[in-house]
């Protein structure tokens, strides 16, 4: 089973809190504070693995998450970090954020990694927060939320040389004789479900990879056929080698197939379209009649393209030549990553802490993430504590903004469930 896209949520794993501790010894009876911060939490992380080639494995587990920061203790003990979580991926798979589609990594080179999800960072202890003026601070740092999302990998193979074509043309049979891959082949369309890769060696010539993918028909770049889901893996390609059936011993027009096939590849891309290609006349052990061969390639150099092998899978006729040739044009096209416009790539946000307030009969409601951590790091049931949470309200600009809305002496100002009256 060849899989090539996949669907998985994942999630880093969130900061340890700080701790509130105060140093407690024998003959020591005011100890300070002793609370240590809290371990970051482990991020996930993608990374290649050469020895992977479907997202198979995707299709069994889906949710992914790492490991959880260990809060802080006393005696300024800070708490582990969790472990960082690595998800092995075959090479070129291409990694999207699932709610926008946007790209966030395309990951082309063996053992390359991408952070999806950071691990949150730990929260301070009540130790970080000790002053000249507040020498036992009652109140830690929670620590900061993972971050969770679901994503989307689309293996995009990684190949020097495309094989296209009708279904049925012989290109599973070239890729089979000219490297140690062992497609299955059978005299019926489609017989192809899954792009297959073999390296191709040949003496006097640098080796390349060669893969076949399935055939393309009419319809393929609106996702006709086996359509859409194998076009993308021609992508990398930096070179096409075009094989037709010249023998047209199943009634076909090599030359309507050529044609079709190539407006196929321009709607898909225009890219994909100007790449070189190689023309392979195949089943020519079957061509009886030698002017449909000169036919074939006259018509074709009217439309530009002169690179044309007859060649013959099945009795290795010319296979040789279309080889070296396939490497010696390598060695002039230069290795390029897939271009993706600005629009395309994918910008994380900054992990801000928001408030918003509303007035409510003479009660302004403060609420936002903002809210949430703050009241998680104080005691509001000690003095010190509501100290540092006037501080923060001043240093955030909440006081401020109140004053601008008309807040009066007196009136009360609410926080989830903690109120407190306002003063001048």
């Amino acid at each position: 089973m060849f899989i090539d896209t996949a669907r998985i949520f994942i999630k880093s794993g969130d900061g340890g809190n700080g701790s509130v501790s105060f140093r407690r010894e024998k003959y020591i009876p005011l100890g300070g504070p002793d609370g240590g911060d809290g371990g970051s939490g482990g991020s996930v992380i993608l990374q290649v693995d050469i020895n992977m080639t479907t997202l198979l494995d995707f299709t069994y587990k889906r949710k992914y998450a790492a490991e959880k920061g260990v809060d802080g203790s006393g005696s300024k003990c800070y708490g582990r970090n969790g472990e960082d979580l690595y998800i092995k991926v075959p090479l070129g798979t291409i990694i999207r954020d699932a709610d926008s589609n946007k790209i966030m990594a395309d990951l082309s080179q063996p053992g390359e990694t991408y952070v999806v999800a950071k691990g949150g960072k730990g929260g301070k202890g009540n130790a970080k927060f000790a002053t000249s003026t507040r020498q036992a601070p009652n109140f830690a740092e929670p620590g900061m939320p993972g971050e969770e999302r679901y994503i989307t990998l689309e293996l995009k193979l990684l190949a020097d040389v495309g094989l296209i074509g009708f279904p049925n043309v012989g290109k599973s049979t070239l890729l089979s004789i000219v490297s140690k891959a062992r497609p299955k082949i059978a005299n019926y369309h489609f017989t192809t479900l899954k792009p297959n890769l073999g390296v191709v060696s040949l003496h006097g010539i640098q080796s390349f990879v060669m893969a076949d993918i399935p055939g393309i028909i009419e319809g393929a770049a609106e996702g006709v056929g086996l359509g859409l889901e194998f076009l993308r893996h021609i992508e990398r390609t930096r070179l096409l080698i075009h094989v037709v059936d010249i023998s047209g011993i199943e009634g076909r027009d090599p030359v309507e197939d050529f044609i079709k096939i190539n407006e196929e590849l321009k709607k898909y891309s225009i890219k994909l379209w100007d790449r070189p290609q190689i023309i392979a006349a195949n089943k020519s052990d079957m061509l009886f009649d030698e002017s449909v061969f000169e036919n074939f390639k006259n018509k074709l150099s009217e439309l530009g393209y002169n690179n044309i092998f007859k060649i013959s899978a099945a009795t290795k006729n010319g296979v040789d030549e279309l080889v070296k040739e396939a490497a010696r044009m390598l060695t002039e096209i230069p290795v390029t990553k897939l271009e993706f416009h600005a629009d395309e790539m994918f910008v994380p946000e900054d992990k801000k802490f928001t408030y918003t307030i509303r007035k409510e009969d003479n009660v302004y409601i403060i609420e936002g993430s903002f809210v949430e951590r703050l009241l998680n790091s104080v005691n509001v049931n000690d003095s010190e504590s509501l100290k540092y949470f006037h501080k923060v309200l001043r240093n955030k600009g909440v006081l401020d903004e109140l004053i601008e809305m008309g807040i009066q002496d007196g009136d009360l100002v609410r926080l989830n469930n903690f109120e407190f009256e306002f003063l001048f």
